[in-house]
Parts: structure tokens; sequence; C-alpha cells
């Protein structure tokens, strides 16, 4: 006879191995890091400083 398994668990398990891949997933595709964040700060500032510029000139 086979193991006696709680349904409830297996499903609530399976669920939470599902969330853990997902969010692995998110980690790689939205992830940056801080170093990243501040090179994309400082070239929206520059480029930001350089449209302000041209539009006095």
């Amino acid at each position: 006879m086979g193991e006696v398994v709680n349904l409830n668990k297996y499903r609530k398990g399976r669920q939470r191995l599902k969330d853990e891949k997902l969010a692995a997933e998110n980690r790689v595709k939205f992830g940056r890091s801080k170093a990243d964040l501040n090179q994309t700060q400082a070239e929206i500032e520059r480029a930001s400083k350089e449209l302000d510029d041209k539009r006095r000139e």
C-alpha cells in the first residue's frame, strides 16, 4: 500500500515551487544592480542637461 499524502500540503508545496521559480525569473528579468541604476540616472541627467543647453542657444 502507498504512503498517505495530505493533498492540501502537496498542492501548497507545488504552488510554492511555482512561485519561487517565477520570483527567480523576475529577479533576472527586472533586477538591476545599484551601479546600473546610478549609470542610467547619470545618462538621463546628462541627456536632459544637453537638451536644456540646446534650447538656450
